[in-house]
Formats: structure tokens, C-alpha cells, sequence
């Protein structure tokens, strides 16, 4: 089984539980036609305590309230929610998303974690190509624990920094500073900012030294004040 993660991070976006509740929607419908394989008919909602509970999409907009309401925090940094779901043999999602808040330090997050047989196509662009589109973050990537693991030992990449996998997303701000000739394929996210081919771990910490050096990596500013770049 192999395992990958597909992330988008922003910063300071306050937004109704009506306005998350939509774009949750829309990522469990996309998330459902891109890997129909991989949902098994039904989300599970993940708590803190106790067990797990069928959620449908329909659910959405109350399990989201629920769920700022229960947490005292919410509304400074975000509303949490994390669902799973398990299709066929070595097939597992996990979608965790903080979203609608107003922190100073912590990103918003959306995270997909697919976890599929080893001959399985997972289409990885495409899932980070929706979760842009949907989330309009300030970042984003494919990634796994081999490239983590390459960055923070080689390239004194930071948890929390923004960061390019072996597919990245930058915001048109970002986008801007891309250097030229990078190496890599870059294609347009009408409205948010580009995406990345970048490949292999050796290729991705060369990308992130270079995007780095150029500036297309540099953190939003604490306090934050702003979703994007």
C-alpha cells in the first residue's frame, strides 16, 4: 500500500459555517468522482472521542456548526472536521480541513491522505488541482514521508513553511516569482495561481531551494492578516 497526502494551506479567511459548509461539499463530490474506488459508499466522521458516525453531504452544514460550537476556538482559528473512507482492499481517505477562522499563527489546512494499492493510478494532479480550486489557498502539494523527511534533513525546510512536493501549487502572488527555467512543467489554475510538475524527491529539493532563493516560498506574515500571498 502506498501512501501520499494532498494539502492546501491559507492563511486568515473568516467565513460563514454556510460558506465552508459549501466548499466541503464540493470537495466530497469532487473527491467522489476523481476516486470512485476509493469511497465506500460513505464518509465517516471522525471525533475526538467515542466512535465514528456516518456523515452524508447533506449532513454538512449542521456537523459543521456542531462543530464550531463545541470548540470555544473555533472561530479564532477555524472549524475543524475530519472525515474517512475505505472503498475497495488497500484503499483508505482521510480529509481533514480547518477552515473559516481568523488565526494569527496557524494555517488554514485541507488534507487529503490517500492511502492505495501500489499498481493503483491515483490521479494526485487533478485532487490538487480541485482542492485549489475549491479552497483558494495560498499553497499546496503532493507529498509523502520520503519527501518530508528529504526536505527538513536536507533543505532546512520547516513544518509549517510554505512548501512544493512532488506536485506543487503556488498563488498568482507566488506565481509571479517563479525563476526562469525552473525545470519543471507549470500550468495554469484560472483565478488561483499555477501548479507544479516537479517529480521525483532529488528534483523537489532542488525546486524548493530554487523557489525558495527566488522568493516564491517566503511565509505569510504573523501576525496573519491575509489568506494568500
Amino acid at each position: 500500500m502506498a501512501r501520499r497526502a494532498i494539502r492546501v494551506f491559507w492563511g486568515r479567511r473568516p467565513e460563514s459555517v454556510q460558506a465552508v459548509s459549501i466548499r466541503w461539499r464540493r470537495t466530497l463530490e469532487q473527491v467522489e468522482f476523481l476516486l470512485p474506488e476509493a469511497v465506500g459508499g460513505s464518509w465517516q466522521q471522525v471525533h475526538s472521542s467515542g466512535p465514528a458516525t456516518t456523515l452524508t453531504v447533506e449532513q454538512l452544514t449542521q456537523v459543521l456548526d456542531n462543530a464550531r460550537t463545541a470548540e470555544n476556538w473555533s472561530d479564532r482559528l477555524g472549524i475543524g472536521l475530519r472525515l474517512t473512507s475505505g472503498g475497495g482492499p488497500e484503499w483508505e481517505l482521510e480529509l481533514s480541513g480547518l477552515a473559516g477562522g481568523e488565526p494569527e499563527i496557524v494555517l488554514q489546512s485541507m488534507v487529503l491522505a490517500v492511502s492505495a494499492p501500489a499498481v493503483a493510478e491515483v490521479p494526485e494532479t487533478e485532487l490538487l488541482r480541485m482542492l485549489a480550486v475549491v479552497w483558494e489557498p495560498d499553497f499546496g502539494d503532493v507529498t509523502d514521508d520520503n519527501i518530508l523527511d528529504a526536505l527538513e534533513d536536507e533543505s532546512d525546510y520547516r513544518v509549517g513553511d510554505p512548501v512544493v512536493g512532488r506536485v506543487g501549487f503556488l498563488s498568482a502572488a507566488r506565481a509571479d516569482a517563479l525563476p526562469a527555467e525552473l525545470g519543471v512543467t507549470t500550468s495554469e489554475v484560472p483565478g488561483r495561481g499555477v501548479l507544479l510538475q516537479i517529480g521525483s524527491a532529488d528534483t523537489v529539493l532542488r525546486a524548493y531551494e530554487r523557489l525558495r532563493d527566488a522568493g516564491a516560498l517566503e511565509p505569510l506574515p504573523r501576525p496573519l492578516d491575509r489568506a494568500v500571498f
